[in-house]
């Protein structure tokens, strides 16, 4: 098995150390994976968005790109961590597009409340050109 094989399976049998390794600490994790090819979705951009308690308008906090392994690090710090509604928007169509495949889900939005501030979170992707899966993770 290949160094970066071991890897990969290492991070996704064991992702808190592989996080802690990595020196990655936020609160709020997300993991999306390819379930066409059976691999990490590397490039993949997502952004997260809180709903505001009054304005009721989603704010935009992050925007990033998952990496190698279908992780994206550092969605907020432990400090940003707060009671609310919080999204989570994956651009599918451009990941498809860029896989040289369409999709029939342009984007995945993610809807979520998050209860107690100190609890960590996991929202993980499972992703085909046809059909999405996600579930609070641990």
């Amino acid at each position: 098995m290949s160094a970066l094989r071991l890897h990969l399976v290492q991070q996704h049998l064991c992702p808190r150390e592989s996080q802690d390794m990595e020196g990655a600490s936020s609160p709020l994790t997300t993991h999306v994976l390819d379930t066409a090819s059976g691999l990490p979705a590397q490039g993949l951009c997502l952004r997260l968005f809180r709903l505001g308690e009054r304005s009721r308008q989603w704010t935009e906090l992050r925007k990033s790109y998952t990496n190698a392994d279908g992780r994206c690090p550092g969605l907020l710090t432990p400090e940003q961590m707060e009671t609310g509604t919080y999204k989570l928007y994956f651009d599918t169509e451009s990941y498809w597009k860029k896989m040289g495949q369409t999709s029939f889900y342009p984007y995945v939005e993610v809807v979520f409340t998050i209860t107690n501030e100190i609890h960590k979170l996991h929202v993980p992707l499972l992703l085909s050109p046809f059909s999405y899966t996600t579930y609070r993770g641990s």
